[in-house]
């Protein structure tokens, strides 16, 4: 089953303050980017106890060909995104 996403607020922005980077790096990079969080996203909601434990009860998931990872929770019948980290952090 896969599981619905929720993300906070400040999780959002970074993802959207991260694109914007990206695209004035290269256009289109940021759609690049964009499909890549997307479909580690997707990947989370499938499977949610594939990705690791960093603490406690928060996974994290690494998008493929970028240095971000996605950090979050599953509840019941959902995940909820926390702040996204870049790897280099």
């Amino acid at each position: 089953m896969t599981l619905r996403v929720a993300f906070l607020h400040a999780a959002r922005r970074d993802f959207e303050d991260a694109a914007v980077w990206y695209e004035e790096r290269r256009s289109g990079l940021s759609a690049e980017f964009r499909a890549e969080v997307d479909a580690a996203v997707a990947l989370a909601a499938e499977q949610p106890l594939r990705f690791p434990r960093k603490h406690k009860d928060i996974r994290c998931v690494r998008v493929r060909r970028f240095p971000y990872s996605v950090f979050f929770l599953q509840e019941e019948s959902r995940i909820v995104g926390g702040e996204p980290r870049t790897n280099d952090r």
